[in-house]
């Protein structure tokens, strides 16, 4: 008898502990990434609150590379589900979720976006390249005789005699920030190729070239102002001088405090962003974990939600946030990719 009374306590005891475990599972989804695609993510999560049964889901702006670093911790519910991001994964990222099991990843290209470079609308605006951009914010230039040097511009009239005479001062995001790695491969290589020797070192060393073309000077020309883009919207407002770094929906979202400077002489518009005219322009992203998808509720009625044409599509609620809309045919493979995948099937029949 004491016996089957010990038996019956261990299962009792059992059955009390998996009671506890699925009483305290998370049911709420967690994303994390961007401070690009914060926005976004977030009016989407709202939506998704207001009208489905599931909690409105965590979003947390802690930058691509921080967001990725949490994504590809692991799997299980102390992990991120999402993760938001302004560039592409990296392949180190890929190999980092791989090391910690998270090795089933579904990628979305949610539209594109613009980084601008911005200034006050109390300042002059002022008529950039890439070639300036690179000359003020290089950590190395090519002297006369073609040597490399320490940046020694200190204004914008030491970059070009038709820019300003004020001194060079670019707020922007901290390494750990995909707009960082897209700021410096779309504007500062892309102002580095216009020089013919810089373009062929290329062939000959492709990681000094690299380490070259997209290395910012640490000078305090360029100042880290963190992953807030707001902080810098603020900032720029109490410096016309300065000029910040960051996407174009919140320039879009604050235009009356802020105006985007043209660059090659192409302004950051809507319509500019889109066509590809606007030479620093990028695609946004999300990346799902699918293991999640049968274990944390409401990840493929999220993702339903993110990549319906009400959302994403061109004349959906995210547009009107100042997310480029991805062209039709692209809208419509990811939404497939993304709906398609055995895990959100899954999830769809439980």
């Amino acid at each position: 008898m004491r016996k089957g009374r010990c038996v019956g306590s261990v299962v009792v005891a059992a059955m009390m502990m998996l009671w506890a475990t699925s009483a305290t599972a998370r049911d709420q989804i967690r994303i994390v990434g961007s401070s690009t695609v914060y926005p976004f993510s977030t009016v989407v999560a709202e939506e998704f609150g207001r009208t489905t049964s599931f909690k409105t889901p965590i979003v947390e702006s802690t930058g691509t590379g921080g967001g990725m670093k949490l994504f590809c911790g692991g799997v299980g519910e102390d992990h991120a589900d999402i993760s938001n991001a302004s560039r592409r994964i990296k392949l180190s990222e890929v190999e980092l979720c791989a090391s910690n099991g998270v090795t089933d990843i579904t990628e979305v290209m949610i539209g594109f976006d613009g980084i601008v470079l911005a200034s006050s609308t109390k300042a002059k605006p002022t008529a950039l390249t890439l070639r300036h951009i690179f000359l003020a914010l290089a950590k190395e230039i090519p002297a006369p005789n073609g040597d490399l040097v320490p940046n020694p511009n200190q204004t914008w009239r030491d970059v070009d005699p038709s820019l300003p005479d004020v001194k060079i001062e670019v707020l922007g995001p901290p390494p750990t920030s995909g707009t960082r790695d897209a700021f410096n491969e779309l504007a500062l290589e892309g102002g580095c190729k216009t020089f013919p020797g810089l373009e062929a070192l290329k062939e000959v060393d492709k990681n000094a070239y690299r380490a070259t073309c997209r290395s910012v000077r640490e000078d305090g020309a360029y100042i880290e102002a963190g992953e807030n883009d707001n902080l810098i919207v603020q900032k720029l407002s109490a410096n016309p001088n300065a000029l910040g770094v960051f996407g174009y929906s919140f320039l879009d979202q604050n235009a009356d405090t802020v105006q985007g400077n043209t660059v090659d002489g192409v302004a950051p518009s809507f319509e500019n962003i889109a066509s590809g005219a606007y030479p620093i322009s990028r695609s946004l992203y999300i990346y799902i974990k699918n293991a999640h998808a049968t274990s944390i509720p409401g990840i493929r009625e999220f993702t339903a939600e993110f990549t319906s044409e009400k959302a994403y599509g061109e004349y959906g609620y995210l547009a009107d946030k100042g997310l480029i809309p991805a062209p039709k045919n692209q809208r419509d493979k990811y939404r497939a990719d993304a709906l398609g995948s055995k895990q959100l099937r899954l999830a769809a029949q439980d």
